[in-house]
């Protein structure tokens, strides 16, 4: 399951309403289900689709304490594939098949790329919201660990008692937003390098 936090001004509602808003057209369905703070946007090709094979998709968006968590399941393509095997045998019986099968090949294409268009949906609703991976100014404070005392995250040292701030200064994985320590080189949550 693919995770992404977004930190910011901006809810599960933003990015559900605008993810059912751009795949409930066409040979896709899409409905937001679930409360204000949890929803699941479920996205599938339609049951009388005129072309190309199924699949769905389910993205689940949560409320966090600064923002929000989007995880993507698995995009089921079994159906797409049987679609494009059943084009590429066509094809090889008779040539002539794969004139017919156009409409099918490209809206198979079109929904392998489904997961990239999500993504793409989403990163899109959340910049526009001001939104984004990085660590938003709720959450930029950091606690001084010889006297408690918060200060603004960058800053070398306290401003209370004049101690070194650089071990404690929080980051985030530039690819997904998870919130990393000083001596991570990989993320935890995406497995990219930093």
């Amino acid at each position: 399951m693919e995770q992404h936090i977004f930190h910011g001004n901006i809810s599960p509602k933003d990015i559900a309403n605008s993810l059912v808003a751009e795949f409930n057209k066409g040979n896709l369905r899409a409905q937001a289900l679930g409360d204000e703070d949890n929803l699941t946007v479920q996205i599938a090709t339609a049951q009388f689709r005129s072309s190309g094979g199924q699949t769905a998709l389910a993205i689940n968006i949560r409320r966090i304490s600064d923002g929000v968590i989007v995880q993507l399941g698995q995009q089921q393509w079994l159906g797409v594939a049987a679609s494009l095997g059943q084009s590429a045998i066509a094809t090889i019986i008779n040539p002539w098949n794969l004139l017919g099968r156009l409409d099918d090949i490209a809206q198979d294409i079109e929904n392998l790329n489904m997961t990239e268009r999500v993504l793409q949906m989403i990163n899109q609703v959340a910049s526009l919201a001001g939104a984004g991976t990085h660590l938003s100014e709720k959450l930029s404070r950091l606690t001084c660990e010889y006297c408690s005392t918060a200060n603004e995250v960058g800053i070398p040292n306290c401003i209370a008692c004049g101690a070194p701030l650089g071990k404690a200064q929080p980051t985030t994985c530039p690819h997904c937003g998870w919130v990393l320590a000083q001596d991570e080189h990989f993320c935890p949550n995406c497995g990219k390098a930093i």
